[in-house]
């Protein structure tokens, strides 16, 4: 698979990023007790909301330029014990930098409302925006 442009943070609008960011966001309860931050490819992303955010009215999606981490993300399945090849469809992009995700490594922000039954209109609408690639 190929090298990702952008990798994303999903953030619940329970806990919105402060505008401008600060250096670093503050971390999920998930994300500490792992240890490094989740993050989800362009093709992730859609799955990675109907599974943990399905629920949820709205979400922030942090876009990242994997270029500017790319030293500092693992890929790995989703638990981050096993290795996994770039871009690979279960292997997700972990961030290793002491739970630091904030203005040096956010490129953009946007926030998305979930339709009456699923994220697809504020997928489609990104995409069509040339917002949200892989």
């Amino acid at each position: 698979m190929a090298t990702p442009t952008y990798i994303y943070k999903i953030v619940p609008s329970s806990a919105p990023p402060s505008s401008p960011l600060p250096d670093a966001l503050p971390v999920s309860d998930l994300d500490k007790a792992d240890n490094f931050i989740h993050l989800s490819t362009a093709l992730q992303v859609p799955e990675t909301l109907k599974r943990f955010f399905g629920n949820v009215e709205q979400v922030y999606i942090l876009r990242i330029t994997y270029s500017q981490v790319e030293s500092k993300v693992k890929w790995e399945d989703s638990r981050g014990t096993g290795p996994g090849g770039v871009g690979e469809p279960d292997t997700f992009p972990h961030l290793y930098n002491d739970l630091r995700l904030g203005k040096n490594e956010v490129e953009s922000v946007v926030k998305w409302e979930r339709g009456s039954n699923d994220w697809n209109a504020a997928i489609n609408k990104a995409k069509e925006d040339a917002w949200f690639i892989y």
